[in-house]
């Protein structure tokens, strides 16, 4: 059944043994992972276990987030993770925490020639607003909290159509069905 679909499947997750046993299947076709379960797995050292990683990981692409909150620091760590390897994306929030865009900061980034994995979309407004960001840009990620918004009750197939229809204006850019919750997602 894996081998019939087309969809690109991303690992996420913060084990190491489990990230380098991914990178053997051939249906895993790249990974994503973020402070907070880094934190869960009990991890202090974020860039010494993203270099380990990327002692196994070299070839498929692989975002690490920043964990900063404003657009500077933000910038500031980007520029740094993404000297960690030609294949890292940067994960970069749509809003901060107090709901500001950050689509100036990922178009800035993407224009330098950052990869950009911008995360946690939840709107067709929100997928515009990055998409016109990095149209001109390096290659990038929209990732859309697919399996939240049908957890809030809101089928999120529509919003994913249109998603890819608004992206059209970025071909860098790779939509991400993201938090995804059961195997049906990938049909």
């Amino acid at each position: 059944m894996l081998e019939s679909i087309q969809t690109k499947i991303f690992a996420d997750g913060a084990d190491l043994d489990g990230i380098v046993r991914m990178a053997g299947e051939p249906h895993i076709r790249g990974f994503t992972t973020n402070p907070t379960l880094m934190w869960k797995a009990g991890l202090t050292d974020y860039e010494e276990f993203a270099r380990r990683i990327l002692e196994h990981v070299t070839e498929l692409p692989i975002s690490f987030e920043v964990f900063a909150d404003d657009a500077p620091e933000m910038r500031r760590q980007a520029e740094r993770i993404a000297t960690w390897g030609e294949n890292v994306y940067v994960k970069i929030p749509v809003t901060n925490t107090a709901g500001e865009s950050m689509a100036r900061l990922a178009g800035q980034l993407s224009g330098e020639g950052v990869k950009v994995n911008v995360t946690a979309m939840f709107t067709p407004r929100q997928v515009t607003d990055i998409t016109t960001a990095v149209a001109e840009g390096a290659p990038s990620y929209l990732s859309v909290f697919a399996g939240r918004i049908a957890d809030a009750g809101t089928d999120p197939i529509p919003i994913m159509r249109e998603a890819l229809e608004i992206m059209r204006a970025a071909p860098r850019a790779e939509l991400i069905w993201a938090s995804p919750r059961e195997l049906l997602n990938l049909v």
